[in-house]
């Protein structure tokens, strides 16, 4: 059993898949919910502050290199051009608005991306930690959701 739990923490550290993927492995394969839940949103978590604390600082080291210069040049430049609209957009309702990002459980919203929107805008590391976490655990608990079947249930009900 520690093995399906050793792969449910990994398969959450995996960018774009993250507990996206890993909710739905536990429940395919029979592991008790709570546990497979807690191992899930603690391997998705983990990263973040690694993520949030270094990509800016890879990026901006990056822009010179010979190889990967002009990606990551137009990875920064991108997201800073595109987090200064949102930040128009969004104002004080940022960290909301990070939190509804990661939350939305689909390809490309999660803690990864999330992390690293917030690295590139220069966020407060606390109120984006906590925003992210947020995002987590709402997607986290519709994963479960879908994942169990509830939403396939109710759909039928109202049918």
């Amino acid at each position: 059993m520690i093995t399906k739990y050793l792969i449910v923490f990994l398969i959450s550290m995996v960018p774009l898949i993250e507990l996206r993927g890993a909710i739905p492995y536990a429940v395919a394969f029979h592991i008790p919910t709570l546990p497979a839940y807690l191992i899930a949103v603690i391997g998705n978590m983990l990263p973040v502050p690694v993520i949030f604390l270094f990509a800016r600082k890879v990026l901006v080291w990056g822009c010179d290199k010979k190889y990967i210069g002009k990606f990551f040049t137009w990875c920064l430049e991108k997201g800073e051009k595109g987090g200064e609209k949102l930040k128009a957009k969004a104002g004080r309702g940022l960290p909301l608005a990070l939190l509804l990002f990661v939350g939305i459980p689909l390809p490309g919203t999660g803690a990864w991306t999330g992390t690293l929107a917030a690295s590139i805008l220069d966020m407060d590391f606390k109120t984006s930690v906590l925003a992210i976490m947020g995002g987590v655990l709402l997607a986290s608990v519709i994963m479960l959701l879908a994942s169990s079947g509830v939403f396939g249930a109710i759909g039928a009900l109202l049918a």
